[in-house]
């Protein structure tokens, strides 16, 4: 396979279809557009983890989600990893690219340098939020922290709040082609069960504090299929996963070429943030004028940096807040 064979599949989403058991998913390889989020910060290896691991399962989920607006993610604990947020944005047009962005905050003293990043979290909450935009109801749904993996995070909260049997195969971490430095790639698979009709659970499961995991939804052939194609996922390889040195369409094939795979029209993602002079003044547009003067500086100007994308915005305090003057 050549370079350029390679870079074609890198930052896209491939969904597809297993037509005997069916089942749904994706394929997702991420590289310029998780240089770009990394890049905009000088987080340590384990946040670094933590964000790239957010951001591959961001480009997963928000593709199986007929969005008009956002998805967010948020994976907030108590422990030294304090909070990975992500946003995907849909694209704006037909054949268009996704856009996400993403950033962390973790409190530098209490940071293992050397640990796992998972156990970094501590306990806290997985959230999903999807915001179609002006004029709808935003939506939220929360799972706690549970299981070895932000992906095992997911999975529970598709169990739990969405009753839909789900599962991520997922690799990331710093990798060298020849002739370019060191950087962070991720690639990875989400499959989801459609059953006829998922029983509605009541009362606790068998995942971690009695939640629901994909086993307690599903019966007859549906988890009998569901069985099969997950046994198959776990003879996927990191290098498979990750690639570039496997296609997406030649790793679907070797893995469920007996469940008649059938691919769509990749979705392109690329990093992306909304941020604008407009959107900030907008943000401090409840408050008066006397609380715009506790955010004035010596210099006489507010200050707003964007935590996504590091932009740095400078206005007059006149022409903020709703007294605000208009800045002629």
């Amino acid at each position: 396979m050549n370079l350029g064979t390679r870079i074609a599949w890198d930052d896209t989403v491939l969904p597809f279809q297993l037509d005997r058991t069916d089942t749904r998913g994706r394929v997702a390889r991420l590289d310029g557009v998780l240089r770009r989020v990394l890049a905009q910060h000088d987080y340590p290896p384990a946040i670094e983890a933590l964000v790239a691991e957010t951001v591959l399962l961001t480009a997963l989920i928000g593709q199986t989600i007929k969005l008009r607006w956002k998805l967010s993610l948020q994976v907030r604990g108590d422990g030294p990893a304090r909070l990975v947020a992500t946003d995907y944005f849909a694209p704006t047009e037909d054949g268009g690219p996704a856009r996400i962005r993403a950033y962390a905050s973790f409190d530098e003293q209490r940071l293992d340098p050397s640990g796992e990043p998972f156990p970094q979290i501590g306990k806290g909450y997985f959230a999903v939020l999807i915001d179609q935009g002006p004029g709808t109801t935003p939506y939220q749904g929360i799972t706690p922290i549970a299981g070895d993996s932000i992906s095992a995070c997911a999975q529970t909260y598709f169990a739990q709040s969405e009753q839909l049997p789900t599962r991520f195969a997922l690799s990331y971490g710093q990798t060298q082609l020849p002739g370019e430095p060191m950087h962070w790639r991720a690639g990875g698979v989400m499959l989801q069960q459609m059953p006829e009709a998922s029983p509605l659970m009541q009362g606790g499961g068998s995942g971690e504090g009695g939640l629901l995991a994909a086993e307690d939804i599903m019966d007859g052939d549906a988890a009998r299929d569901w069985e099969h194609v997950n046994i198959l996922l776990d003879s996927a390889d990191d290098i498979e996963l990750i690639g570039p040195s496997v296609q997406p369409t030649e790793l679907l094939v070797r893995l469920f070429h007996q469940d008649g795979p059938r691919v769509f029209d990749p979705q392109r993602v690329e990093f992306g943030c909304t941020c604008s002079p407009d959107r900030v003044r907008q943000t401090l547009s409840i408050y008066s004028a006397k609380d715009i003067a506790h955010m004035t500086t010596d210099e006489g100007i507010v200050t707003a940096d964007c935590q996504f994308c590091g932009a740095h915005y400078e206005f007059d305090p006149k022409t903020l807040g709703f007294e605000a003057k208009d800045d002629d």
